[in-house]
């Protein structure tokens, strides 16, 4: 058995060589190093593969989601209401900008926001009267959109801007509608471990809204207006480089044939393994369809994953806990009251699922090596 990678960009990197060593090479060619024709020509591909009108390519998946916010003038006094179970950028944004994340349970079978829940704490803060309720941030947690045919219902009836944080959503959809798609606006990252990534840091935002566009533009170089030395707002030097651009063109090129490859992947984990965990819920009779960035498993009990995790690691296997706290248990946000057992369904979570290697690439072999090596440390326990 050759060595195992939790995600293969190596084998990405021979498949899409070619095409990626030229990319790179006519960036250096051309010297056009910060805003060259690669990023205007990836942005408008992008916006083919989604569907929005507009995308404006960040330098990473924090500004992506950050940008927003600022061209909202969310701040002090404001809740933005994000779910629990997430990468700590989620909630960070919103402090940034000094409002105030409000935390949500997640649905125990999707490990998106639970629609209910949000509700409820929507109310809740209306009630208390201390924040006034701005914004949610919903997560397309490890491929698979979270249920924005609710969240917009909910969100027309507060009058609440709706972002989608689609960082690990990318390839994924809800019937004809994409990732990337929901929301007033959404956001993603090109991370290099994502389904889409490039080599280093990079993102982008999308939205169907041209006065959003153009404020987001502006953002993202310093806040300039007409010419690059007239400042008209606060901004961040956020741009992608064009060389990331490049890489990511040949990328998304492929990527169509790279998530299918991943949903055949993600299908024989569950055919293998489908009579010992939960494995992965895709409401498909909703239209519901997974990228399957990422291949999460839910364990029995801490002790069971950490079991397995040591046994997979010895047999070279590696694998990931995404995420082993909560975001309403973490040490920064301790002044803001939560306690455990606050968010039931995250706490568990965290305590118990573990991702398997995943990409676009991952062999059969490697699939069956992989499931035979936790059957067989289960049948010695």
């Amino acid at each position: 058995m050759q060595k195992i990678e939790f995600n293969d960009l190596g084998a990405q990197y021979q498949h899409l060589k070619k095409e990626i060593d030229q990319g790179i090479a006519d960036v250096i060619a051309g010297c056009h190093f910060i805003s060259g024709p690669q990023v205007e020509e990836l942005e408008k591909a992008l916006c083919s593969y989604t569907g929005r009108k507009y995308c404006v390519s960040t330098s990473n998946g924090t500004d992506a989601l950050r940008m927003p916010l600022m061209a909202k003038g969310i701040g002090a006094g404001d809740a933005v209401f994000v779910p629990a179970f997430t990468f700590f950028a989620t909630a960070e944004v919103v402090s940034l900008m000094g409002a105030t994340p409000v935390f949500c349970d997640v649905d125990e079978n999707t490990f998106n926001i639970d629609p209910k829940f949000l509700e409820k704490q929507i109310e809740k803060t209306i009630q208390e009267g201390k924040l006034k309720p701005k914004a949610v941030i919903a997560v397309d947690l490890f491929g698979l959109p979270a249920d924005f045919i609710a969240l917009e219902a909910i969100c027309k009836k507060y009058d609440l801007f709706l972002m989608e944080d689609a960082a690990q959503g990318f390839g994924g959809a809800i019937g004809s509608r994409k990732a990337c798609s929901f929301g007033d606006v959404s956001a993603t990252s090109f991370f290099p471990a994502k389904a889409l990534g490039c080599y280093g840091d990079g993102g982008a935002i999308f939205t169907d809204d041209e006065e959003m566009y153009h404020i987001l533009t502006s953002i993202r170089v310093h806040g300039k207006g007409s010419f690059k030395y007239e400042n008209v707002r606060l901004g961040l030097n956020a741009r992608l480089d064009t060389l990331q651009a490049a890489i990511l063109l040949p990328k998304l090129r492929a990527f169509d044939e790279e998530t299918a490859h991943r949903n055949w992947a993600a299908a024989r984990y569950a055919e293998l393994l489908g009579d010992r965990f939960q494995t992965p819920v895709v409401n498909v009779k909703e239209g519901f369809f997974s990228g399957f960035g990422y291949y999460t498993l839910k364990a029995e009990s801490a002790e069971q994953r950490t079991a397995l995790m040591d046994g997979l690691k010895a047999a070279g296997v590696p694998t990931m806990v995404y995420y082993p706290m909560p975001l309403h248990l973490q040490k920064v946000y301790a002044s803001l009251g939560y306690k455990e057992g606050d968010l039931p369904v995250s706490e568990a979570l965290s305590k118990t699922v573990f991702s398997l290697p995943m990409h676009g690439y991952i062999t059969e072999d490697v699939i069956d090596y992989i499931c035979n090596t936790i059957k067989a440390i289960q049948n010695i326990k």
